[in-house]
């Protein structure tokens, strides 16, 4: 009996075979497709359902591919030939709210913008805020450590997770972490999962750390530059000046002028770059006050708005980007961190790689944090080795810089070649032997984040 004809038999219709459902599992955002389709697709419903497939897979030595929205950018979770596609994006719950504690309980499948609606109601929510809110999974978000605009401030998903659920690839259930503010019971096997890209485990369900809902009204500023470094360099001066706002995203000249397009605004003066940040809290309107006198010490043409509406105006532009990036060709999306105080050094590399290789690089970034997404631009669907080149070139400068291959895309197929150059060698092995221990017979997404393995 084959391993479709297995997990049929225990699993019944949420077996889909259909030529949509295989298509559609090759691919997420990241432009990179599997060179095949997948054996089938498994729409869990339940645990026990996961448990099924890991104990079937297990058993006949299948790789599984686990799947929430398919809204990554790194093809993690892209699905190939000979693979079962795992997906709990019906998991979709909210198990538990205590707003006493500041956690809720939920399972991997729900969006982060549904829970957030849902948490509202109990005057809690949960920081973690990527672009891609309205889209993006909960589940998918721990199992890629992903970030967003808030992060500044509240942190990334590592610092909003108190535990995970997770299916070990024999079927196991296994629960990690706890629902105390304060515990260091043992290895902190949760931070482990987190960011781990499908190689440890299921992720089933999450025990979130909230926070209270935010008092008074925010305020937004939106400042313009003559260049973009000098936007990056007033970024890091509102760094070091103490205020700490919530939001705080630099768009370069190319990114500003294709969301204008896109959004049908008139186009901004040639070469303008634009700093959008955000205060919020009780002392949002003296904070953004502070922050645009920075700003203006620095060079910049400032714009400060209490109107809720006008605020969400202007960080609906941020928001476009991705889509209007989308319009000026097929894009690589990519993802660097640097020290804050790096992020002009670093647009400066980005110049000289676009000059260097002939490439455009239109650019966005969290410039709180320092984690900047250079989108390379071009013609067809395969990557052209000039732009791996310039790529290449782009990773080695944001480590040399002190930073980092990912801010929060993860490695998934795309980074997997410069992962042992980062870790090096003797932490790169180290970690493969503890993906290992997780899951000996290797079934749980084969050949991502780490290269052959």
């Amino acid at each position: 009996m084959s391993v479709v004809d297995l997990l049929q038999q225990e699993l019944g219709h949420i077996v889909d075979m259909s030529d949509e459902a295989l298509e559609q599992a090759r691919a997420d955002r990241s432009g990179h497709r599997s060179p095949g389709r997948p054996l089938a697709v498994v729409h869990a419903n339940t645990v026990a359902d996961v448990q099924a497939t890991m104990r079937i897979a297990s058993s006949t030595a299948t790789p599984v591919v686990v799947r929430g929205a398919g809204t990554g950018l790194a093809g993690a979770a892209n699905a190939g030939p000979g693979e079962i596609v795992l997906s709990t994006a019906r998991m979709t719950r909210i198990l538990e709210v205590r707003p006493e504690d500041l956690i809720a309980v939920v399972e991997p499948g729900i969006l982060n913008a549904d829970m957030n609606a849902q948490l509202a109601d109990h005057g809690v929510w949960w920081a973690p805020d990527p672009a891609s809110r309205a889209i993006s999974t909960v589940g998918g978000n721990i199992a890629t450590g992903a970030g967003g605009l808030l992060c500044a401030k509240y942190g990334v998903v590592r610092d909003a997770v108190l535990g995970v659920d997770i299916v070990l690839a024999d079927g196991r259930l296994m629960k990690l972490g706890h629902r105390t503010v304060k515990g260091v019971t043992g290895l902190d096997l949760t931070s482990l999962v987190i960011g781990s890209e499908g190689r440890l485990g299921v992720i089933v369900g999450a025990t979130l750390k909230l926070r209270p809902a935010v008092e008074g009204t925010p305020c937004t500023i939106a400042a313009d530059f003559a260049t973009v470094r000098d936007a990056a360099a007033a970024s890091s001066a509102v760094t070091a000046s103490g205020v700490q706002p919530a939001i705080m995203e630099l768009m370069d000249a190319p990114s500003l002028a294709a969301v204008h397009a896109l959004l049908k605004l008139s186009a901004p003066a040639s070469g303008t770059a634009q700093l959008t940040i955000q205060t919020d809290g009780p002392a949002a309107r003296d904070e953004a006050e502070r922050i645009a006198q920075v700003l203006r010490d620095t060079g910049g043409a400032v714009v400060l708005s209490e109107d809720p509406a006008e605020g969400d105006r202007l960080l609906h532009l941020r928001r476009s980007m991705h889509a209007a990036l989308a319009s000026l060709g097929t894009t690589l999306i990519e993802d660097v961190a640097v020290p804050r105080s790096a992020m002009a050094t670093m647009f400066d590399e980005i110049a000289r790689i676009e000059r260097d290789y002939g490439v455009s690089i239109p650019t966005v970034a969290h410039a709180g944090d320092g984690n900047l997404h250079p989108n390379f631009i071009f013609e067809g669907e395969v990557v052209p080795d000039q732009v791996w080149s310039a790529a290449d070139d782009l990773f080695r400068s944001a480590v040399r810089l002190g930073g980092t291959l990912t801010g929060e895309h993860g490695i998934g197929v795309l980074k997997s070649r410069w992962l042992a150059e980062e870790l090096g060698e003797d932490q790169w092995e180290l970690q493969r032997r503890i993906v290992q221990v997780f899951d000996p017979q290797g079934i749980l997404n084969p050949g991502k984040v780490f290269a052959g393995a």
